[in-house]
Order: structure tokens, then C-alpha cells, then sequence
């Protein structure tokens, strides 16, 4: 996969990884993951729709309690009225009935003096009571019934409704949770599917399909997901097989021409055209092996070794001017330098793909730095260090790319050299750290190899 492919990708993981956890642009938190999310607005939804009944339940059943209340009270109002009229007296018994009763509302008592027979509900206070009333004569008779009962069992009836309530809404919140929980699943799988898509790995997919006509959104977008992938997977093939097809194509002509230009006669031109040649053949090489580390063709052979010894003897082959530093070892108080603990360090690594490494590093740091170049060795560690102007930016952050280097002159290397020492560490299991030194200047990459 491409350096473009890859930041193109891990853009596009970072949006959609940001939008799935409520992450601003900067990385601030905006909110709940998307189960809580799903879970608290089934539960606010269930506590809003259990709400709105319970109050047209209490409100039916205070209606109901108050029709009733005002039919008993009339019912004795009229049984103690024929009681007064045939004995004269009124049997108070345990309706409270009354003459001109001074505890009477004065609503009530308006409307008996107009002639009319009503009630009146008088609920507040410790002691709830409906009140009946009639005029008899130029009097007032009236009658009133407590309800401190039927206010007791309102009150009951809201405790079960509040009860009832909760039990509602706490098992809408678990069932939210627990389909929140497998859309959450699901999405992650995607997500995690997708990281793994800009991590090179394009052969991964998720899987998730149903049948035509049954898709959700989250089956949507895992096909739409493993479609892209298979896309994106052909197109970086066809890429891979292009580059790889014109770089074998080119070796044949390329090996004549480096042979027709050995037997030119020695002079300037010819000089010119063997380093061109030269150049040409280099690049061709390099292509070829970028190929292979985009195709995941390469094998390593891996053996066990001691790193400084290793590293010196890769530079010495190469014939590179780098000056190995060794790690100054801290002094014991008697005078004499400890044995460093990093010297001999035994590393698991192929000395082939090692050398491919280190040269390209050293050659990248002689041609856009400057002197001195320094290789230091360090625990499992290897540190390629100049004293130049250090990495651009743009290279830090997004990391190398191909045919751009930090050269503003043209001709000044392909750019591909960090990017096959970056694959062959991949290879080997190494990992290549790139920063600018703090001290001094001048740009540090670090080949960090697996212990034996």
C-alpha cells in the first residue's frame, strides 16, 4: 500500500473513530459512547411515556373519586332531608348534617341561598371532606363526608404507579443497553475492520451481510466497507503489478545498455553515461523491491547475533563513511569504565535486510545532511545520526514518500530510501523511528530490533 493510501486511510479511520466516540475534531469528549447514548434515550423515552400515564391515571381515578364522593354526599342529602320533613329533626348520624352549619363554604352557601342543590370538594388541608347542600326553608341544610380514605388509596395508587414506573424503565434501559451493546458490536467490528484496512492489511472484511431486502444501516455500511476494501485492494494491486511489471521490463535493455556502456572508450561522455546507467539500475532495483515489500513477498532469515559486532562489520562491507559510537559505559569509583551492558547484546535479525537498512539510513544522511554522520549502538537499538538541517515536517508527520525528498535540487536521490528501510524493518519485525536531535541539530533515525 501506498504512503498516500495509508494517510488517506488513517484520516479516514480517525474521522469515523471520532465520530463514534463523540470526539470533537481536536479530541475533545462531546458526549456518552453509543450504547450508553441508545440506552439513556430508550430509558428517557419509557420514563416520559410511563409519566404521561400515570397522570392520566391519577387524573381519571381523582375524577372518578370526586363523581362518587358528590353522588354519596347528594344521596344523603336527600335521605336527611325526608328525615327532616317528616320528624322535624335532623338525624346527624355520620353524615355531619346541619342547619345553617357555620363551617359551610361559602360557595356552597351562595348557591343554597340562590335555591340550588350542589356540592362542593374541599381538598386541601390535613382533612379532605365533600360537602352537599340544599335550602329548606329560609334555612341550610347541609351534609359533608370525609375522604380521608379515598385520598389514602390515591396515594396508594400513585406508590404503585411510581413503583411500576421504575420497574418499566429500568428494564427498557436494559434492553436498550443490551441492543445498543449489539449495534455498538457491530459498529466496532467495522471499526476495527477498518483500522486494519489502513494498517496494510487489505484482505480483511467484515462479513456482516443479510439478506436482500433485510439490511440496516450497520449491514449498509459493512458493505459498503468491504466493498471499498475489495476496490481499494484491486487498484493497489494493479498498481503493485504495474510497478513491478515495468521494473522486470526494464532490467533486460537496462543490463545491455550497462554492458554496451562498459565498452565505450574512456572519456568524459562516457564517464557521464556509465553514472546515468548506473543511476538508472538503481532505481530499477529499488522499484523492484518496493514491489515485493507492497506484495508482502519478502521472507526473512532470521538468526541470532550480536548487534555491535554485526554493525560494524555492515559498515565496514559497505565501505560507508560513518563513524561508529560506542556507548560510553558509567565509570566505577576505583577509576575503571563498567563493562556497558549493551555490548554483545544478542538481537533476532537478518543481516541482509539489516545492511539493506542501515545503508539506506547512512546514505540518506550523507546525501541530504552533513557530516559528521554517526551510527551508535545502543541495548537492541541502532541510531543513524548527522549534523544537517534534520527531517522536514511534512516527513515527521506524515512519514516518507516516494519519489519526494528533501532535496530542492532535482537528481538528488529518488525518495525511496527511507521507504524500503521503513519495509524491511517491517519485515524483520524492526521498527524506525524518525526525529530531529534537540542538541546540535541534525536528523536521528532509530532501527529499534527484536531481542533475541
Amino acid at each position: 500500500m501506498t504512503p498516500a493510501a495509508r494517510r488517506w486511510l488513517r484520516a479516514g479511520w480517525a474521522r469515523a473513530h471520532r465520530a463514534c466516540h463523540g470526539l470533537s475534531p481536536h479530541g475533545q469528549v462531546a458526549g456518552l459512547s453509543l450504547r450508553w447514548k441508545i440506552a439513556a434515550l430508550l430509558a428517557a423515552g419509557c420514563a416520559l411515556v410511563a409519566v404521561t400515564i400515570g397522570l392520566l391515571i391519577h387524573q381519571s381515578r381523582s375524577a372518578q373519586i370526586a363523581s362518587t364522593a358528590r353522588e354519596s354526599a347528594l344521596a344523603q342529602l336527600m335521605h336527611v332531608r325526608q328525615v327532616y320533613e317528616l320528624t322535624g329533626q335532623v338525624d346527624r348520624g355520620d353524615t355531619r348534617a346541619a342547619l345553617n352549619d357555620p363551617e359551610l363554604p361559602d360557595p356552597l352557601l351562595t348557591s343554597a341561598l340562590a335555591g340550588k342543590r350542589s356540592t362542593y370538594l374541599e381538598l386541601t388541608g390535613p382533612h379532605p371532606q365533600v360537602w352537599a347542600a340544599r335550602p329548606v326553608g329560609d334555612r341550610v341544610l347541609s351534609v359533608r363526608r370525609p375522604l380521608d380514605a379515598a385520598r389514602g388509596e390515591l396515594r396508594q395508587l400513585d406508590g404503585e404507579l411510581v413503583a411500576w414506573g421504575a420497574v418499566v424503565v429500568g428494564l427498557s434501559a436494559l434492553g436498550g443497553a443490551g441492543l445498543a451493546s449489539r449495534l455498538s458490536r457491530r459498529l466496532r467490528t467495522a471499526a476495527a475492520t477498518a483500522r486494519r484496512i489502513s494498517q496494510g492489511e487489505l484482505d480483511a472484511r467484515i462479513g456482516q451481510s443479510a439478506p436482500a431486502g433485510r439490511q440496516d444501516e450497520v449491514a449498509e455500511l459493512a458493505c459498503a466497507v468491504d466493498t471499498m476494501a475489495a476496490s481499494l485492494q484491486e487498484r493497489l494491486m494493479a498498481e503493485q503489478r504495474f510497478t513491478a511489471d515495468v521494473a522486470h521490463e526494464l532490467r533486460t535493455p537496462l543490463t545491455g545498455l550497462h554492458t554496451a556502456a562498459e565498452l565505450l572508450p574512456p572519456s568524459r561522455p562516457t564517464d557521464l553515461v556509465r553514472n546515468r546507467v548506473s543511476a538508472l539500475r538503481t532505481l530499477t532495483e529499488d522499484l523492484l523491491e518496493v514491489a515485493r515489500l507492497d506484495a508482502n513477498a519478502e521472507e526473512p532469515d532470521l538468526e541470532v547475533l550480536p548487534l555491535d559486532r554485526t554493525v560494524a562489520a555492515i559498515l565496514q562491507r559497505c565501505g560507508v563513511t560513518a563513524k561508529l559510537m560506542p556507548v560510553m559505559p558509567p565509570r566505577e569509583e576505583g577509576g575503571r569504565g563498567a563493562v556497558p551492558e549493551s555490548e554483545g547484546m544478542p538481537v533476532r535479525t537478518d543481516t541482509r535486510r539489516l545492511e539493506r537498512i542501515l545503508a539506506n539510513l547512512v546514505a540518506n544522511a550523507r546525501r541530504h545532511g552533513a557530516e559528521p554522520v554517526e551510527v551508535r549502538v545502543d541495548g537492541t537499538c541502532v541510531s543513524v545520526r548527522d549534523h544537517g538541517p534534520g527531517f522536514p515536517e511534512h516527513l515527521l508527520k506524515d512519514g516518507p514518500q516516494r519519489f519526494v525528498t528533501g532535496a530542492r535540487e532535482r537528481g538528488q536521490g529518488t525518495g525511496l530510501g527511507l521507504t524500503i528501510a521503513l519495509g524491511q524493518a517491517h519485515v524483520i519485525g524492526a521498527e524506525v523511528t524518525l526525529s530531529n536531535a534537540s542538541d546540535g541539530g541534525g536528523a536521528i533515525a532509530v532501527v529499534s530490533l527484536p531481542t533475541a
